[in-house]
């Protein structure tokens, strides 16, 4: 059985001569979750209703489990979940009574569907309230019921469109546990996001649209040696002489060493080299004081990859 959840290949979507999506190639595996980034208006709102089956592609052809969205949609729509950033529900019906309309829309047996809203309602912690009017309920919560009403239909692919836009971080940490939890129950997550530094915390991979086109698609270690030359940093303080900043700079990976203090060290390298580093000092004669590593920001690689892209527009 394949592993392929999604694919599309040169998928395109034209309004007229404005080009919204252009020759997009996608691959989504199962259990993975995949970051959709970009600003307003590059084409990810598009991408997200080609997915899903409701507008069709200019050109070019996706597949999502097997179906072409545009010829199956209701074979698409039986297998994916989609949580929108803004979710209407009655609000005067209770959290079950709202759950039990829509799996009387999606044909589920009365006795079927009283399981299954048991369950979604126990998995995002609801069972409690699930005799309370949603009109009561905080942003926190009716995004849960959200998810559970995705769930209910079971999917094996859940596309969410800013999911934790507008809530606390404590209810933002609590739906970024359960995007975790979904990951590890093999449930493949599509994610579009601004807030950088969740969907790094979440994401197997990003994509990062631009002017309709996925300009970069990789991990956020892959990203980072593509758009800032480096994708770990290396903070070393360590007593030794001048060969001491020669030796490290000649470590294989490494892109460069700046020594800014007496005994401090920054490394910018391709891989963690922090095993390497230590090794190298000791073998210098020196002793070492402190070593650790950072990651660089998601929000920092899309910051820089628009600053470049503006300057190169200036310089054009």
């Amino acid at each position: 059985m394949s592993d392929v959840v999604l694919q599309s290949r040169d998928l395109s979507k034209h309004y007229g001569n404005f080009v919204a999506v252009d020759n997009l190639n996608l691959t989504l595996r199962r259990g993975e979750v995949f970051g959709l980034l970009g600003p307003n208006g590059a084409g990810k709102t598009t991408t997200i209703l080609m997915l899903l089956g409701l507008t069709e592609p200019t050109a070019g052809q996706v597949e999502v489990l097997g179906f072409d969205p545009a010829r199956q949609p209701l074979s698409v729509k039986a297998r994916v979940g989609y949580l929108p950033d803004q979710i209407g529900f009655y609000d005067g019906l209770s959290a079950y009574e709202n759950l039990a309309y829509i799996a009387k829309l999606n044909g589920l047996r009365r006795d079927e569907a009283d399981r299954r809203i048991t369950a979604v309602l126990a998995q995002m912690g609801l069972s409690d309230v699930a005799n309370k009017r949603v009109g009561t309920f905080s942003r926190g919560m009716r995004q849960r019921l959200g998810l559970a009403e995705v769930l209910l239909k079971q999917p094996q692919l859940i596309i969410m469109d800013e999911p934790t836009l507008g809530l606390d971080p404590e209810a933002a940490h609590d739906f970024l546990e359960t995007i975790r939890a979904l990951k590890a129950d093999d449930i493949t997550i599509m994610l579009s996001s601004h807030l950088l530094h969740q969907v790094q915390a979440v994401c197997d991979r990003v994509g990062l649209f631009h002017q309709g086109r996925m300009v970069l698609e990789g991990t956020v270690a892959g990203l980072a040696q593509q758009v800032l030359g480096g994708a770990y940093r290396i903070h070393l303080e360590a007593v030794g002489d001048a060969q001491l900043e020669e030796a490290l700079g000649q470590l294989s990976g490494v892109v460069q060493v700046k020594r800014i203090a007496d005994t401090r060290y920054d490394l910018e390298a391709r891989k963690d080299l922090r095993a390497e580093a230590a090794r190298t000092v000791v073998e210098k004669g020196g002793k070492l004081l402190s070593l650790n590593i950072e990651m660089p920001s998601l929000d920092e690689i899309y910051t820089r990859y628009f600053k470049q892209e503006a300057t190169h527009g200036l310089a054009a």
